[in-house]
């Protein structure tokens, strides 16, 4: 054994350098390292959890047949849309409703809906003719509309960085492309439903997709947000352009149109087929009752999102923040959505027109609770309601779609009812933002147009039966019994 230097042992350069440090600055040094360990442990513990998740999703999306004919990838499609949707509301709570001042951004907000509901109330009646006799393009119309709010977001991004005048235009644009999707999404479904499933467990399993989609990237958007709005944006530019992708990569059957016919709203029906080679049917009495039904949980929808995002910014509860009284509407109606996909698959021997009537009925009564006794525990129900009413009238719809129309016009009474919904949309935010910021008064007038709505509703008996056109067998039987 060598002895021991009298100056002591010879250390290595970088242990030399080490202990010349202070001894604070060397546990700051090793508290940063151990927190860089302790970051990376989580993040590959997050990483581990998020694949797994992802792949129980996926799984389950892809059950029952969904993965061979294609609804998966619609599914999986749906859940980007609406975490994009979801990351520019959240990015918009922030710039839209609470720093530009109320009366400047109300007339803004009025001014682009009225935009919006003019190209729906003229093209409305073209849309339905328009995925007729284009249906061999539905993969790239609904991939359209997502690149088209790609492309929006990330100017929408500039546009909130910058304060730039075209901050609202760009944000209509987002609303309408939405929209559009809508309509687009609604026509394809049918198309890659599978044998062993409905057209109502279809929608409802897109629509579950869109909730869950939209729970996990709310939180993630509000996060990013927190840099600048303009990131959260940039992360729903990310969403949109997976969505394009997957859009695209659809089953080419949501191209075809073989065998299908054209439902129409109005006018006569035709046994033979016209210039498009499409058979036009009228569309059932029992859908058009549905459909009816159906604007009003709509409307209503349209109307608590405007009215309620002013009214708790100029008029919050007290003892509440605008912000959170706002996530807590949002949030019951998210509930309620979930709640009513839940309900639909334990409901199904519930005839769909009594449903879609009790929630037109739940829907005015709740909002006429609301009105007279006005609070945060009724708000939250109000939400929860228009969320559960809506969600349960829709899948009811497409039950009696299902069930009362032929099959070759099924995808043009999607697209065409699915318009008149977005319709009533817009109208009843136009509603919304149009009345006095006062809580009681908006409320009750919402719980008198929804009350008069299910009257005018009720007093149209509904027609039973599927739609056939003239001299089908199906008709003469009919006529005959």
């Amino acid at each position: 054994m060598s002895p021991t230097p009298p100056d002591g042992p010879h250390l290595h350069p970088d242990q030399e350098r080490e202990a010349d440090r202070p001894s604070s600055t060397r546990r700051i040094g090793g508290a940063a390292r151990a927190t860089g360990r302790g970051l990376r442990n989580i993040a590959r513990a997050t990483g581990r959890a998020s694949g797994y998740t992802v792949r129980q999703a996926r799984r389950a999306a892809r059950s029952e047949g969904a993965g061979d004919s294609g609804l998966s990838r619609l599914i999986e499609l749906h859940a980007f849309n609406a975490a994009g949707d979801a990351a520019i509301a959240v990015s918009l709570a922030g710039t839209l409703f609470f720093q530009v001042p109320t009366g400047e951004a109300r007339g803004q907000v009025a001014l682009f809906l009225l935009m919006t509901m003019l190209p729906f109330a003229v093209v409305a009646p073209l849309i339905g003719p328009f995925l007729d006799r284009f249906s061999h393009g539905r993969r790239w119309a609904i991939g359209a509309t997502l690149a088209l709010r790609a492309f929006l977001a990330w100017a929408l991004a500039s546009a909130v960085s910058t304060d730039s005048p075209w901050l609202f235009p760009t944000a209509l644009g987002c609303l309408v492309a939405s929209k559009a999707y809508a309509v687009t999404r609604a026509a394809a479904v049918p198309r890659v439903v599978p044998p062993s499933q409905t057209l109502v467990k279809a929608n409802g399993r897109i629509s579950l997709a869109g909730v869950v989609g939209a729970a996990i990237s709310a939180p993630i958007a509000g996060l990013t947000s927190l840099i600048g709005p303009e990131w959260s944006l940039r992360y729903a530019f990310v969403l949109f352009v997976v969505g394009t992708v997957l859009a695209i990569l659809l089953p080419a059957q949501v191209d075809s149109s073989v065998g299908e016919g054209t439902m129409t709203m109005t006018g006569e029906e035709s046994a033979t087929p016209g210039r498009s080679g499409r058979i036009r049917v009228r569309i059932p009495g029992s859908v058009a009752f549905a459909l009816r039904a159906n604007v009003g949980p709509r409307w209503l929808s349209g109307f608590l999102t405007m009215f309620m995002a002013f009214l708790l910014r100029e008029n919050p509860i007290e003892g509440w923040s605008p912000e959170l009284l706002l996530g807590l509407v949002i949030g019951s109606a998210g509930l309620g959505n979930t709640l009513g996909i839940a309900l639909a698959s334990v409901l199904k021997r519930v005839n769909p027109r009594v449903t879609v009537v009790l929630a037109l009925t739940a829907d005015a009564l709740v909002a006429l609770l609301a009105a007279l006794l006005y609070g945060v525990v009724t708000v939250a129900l109000l939400g929860l309601t228009a969320g559960l009413a809506q969600s349960l009238a829709k899948l009811s719809l497409d039950s009696t779609i299902q069930r009362d129309v032929p099959e070759r016009v099924r995808t043009s009474a999607l697209a065409r009812s699915d318009t008149t919904l977005q319709l009533a949309w817009v109208i009843g935010g136009l509603v919304g933002i149009a009345i006095p910021l006062l809580p009681r008064l908006g409320l009750g007038i919402a719980a008198t147009v929804l009350l008069i709505w299910l009257a005018l509703v009720l007093a149209v008996r509904p027609g039973r039966g599927p739609a056939a056109p003239p001299g089908s067998p199906a008709r003469s039987s009919r006529e005959a019994g």
